[in-house]
């Protein structure tokens, strides 16, 4: 992988190297359900800001299966926006243990409000002082998927997110924008020129500490910033889609081995049900 030891030289200690799952869990969360008025907030605005999903054991844990995955797995890309290792958990058995950790999985469900499937995971590196925006864009455009409306994912940081570090910003009220074109993640006019309207939506801004996650819809547009850090922004995303999503036929890396036929249910073992 070019560059990739470059990328991670910074903490990675193979002494640390270990499959076995840390024993200690965020309890923040469990057991409980999301408020009532997070809900309400994720429907409206199309994304949500979840503190402290993970416990700084998990993230020390996860962020060494992450670091390992880059050095041992081919990307899909290693663009000038960033590096994206897709479907590690079909790769890697710790980075497994968070792509179908219960607790997302379940928050996850409780925002969307139908039963779900994960699409994939993957793993997304920006680089240390990589000038290079990711731009507003939606994800849904970019799957072949009929039917799924509730498509969600989950951004976990890896390690802190400052603005500094390529934090996210997100388009509130956008995720009700349906049919639109994939748009160009290199052009900061791509998604505005396909709907102007969306450039004077209300834009937030939402830093993350390491072990935080935010949830937006397929449709909200969102755009991260540059890395101007000494630190590779490391994070894991796990994606979520409707149980009843069926493919549409489209090419993508995901489903072009599978040999699938237009009209199908993504079902089976790539693509298990989340259990609420």
């Amino acid at each position: 992988m070019p560059n990739g030891p470059a990328l991670i030289k910074w903490r990675y200690n193979r002494s640390m190297e270990t499959d076995t799952h840390p024993t200690v869990h965020s309890e923040r969360w469990q057991n409980k359900v999301l408020p009532a008025d997070m809900v309400a907030s994720y429907r409206t605005r199309g994304f949500l800001h979840v503190p402290e999903v993970l416990t700084p054991v998990e993230v020390a844990y996860y962020r060494d299966a992450a670091e390992r995955a880059a050095l041992s797995m081919p990307p899909l890309s290693d663009r000038p926006v960033f590096l994206q290792l897709v479907n590690v958990w079909r790769s890697s058995d710790a980075m497994k243990q968070l792509t179908l950790h219960p607790l997302l999985g379940r928050l996850a469900s409780e925002l969307a409000g139908v039963p779900l499937r994960l699409w994939h995971d993957q793993i997304l590196i920006k680089k240390p002082h990589n000038s290079a925006a990711t731009q507003f864009h939606q994800d849904q455009p970019y799957w072949p998927h009929d039917g799924g409306t509730h498509a969600i994912s989950a951004w976990i940081a890896l390690v802190d997110v400052p603005v500094e570090r390529g934090c996210m910003t997100f388009l509130t009220g956008s995720h009700r924008f349906n049919n639109l074109p994939a748009q160009d993640l290199g052009d900061a006019h791509s998604l505005f020129g396909k709907a102007p309207s969306m450039e004077w939506f209300e834009r937030v801004t939402i830093p993350l500490r390491a072990g935080d996650c935010t949830f937006h819809h397929a449709r909200c547009a969102h755009m991260a910033g540059s890395n101007e850090t000494d630190v590779p922004r490391v994070a894991h995303t796990i994606i979520y889609t409707d149980a009843d999503t069926r493919f549409n036929g489209g090419n993508h890396v995901v489903t072009a081995p599978l040999g699938l036929v237009a009209g199908e249910v993504l079902t089976g073992d790539m693509f298990p049900p989340i259990n609420r």
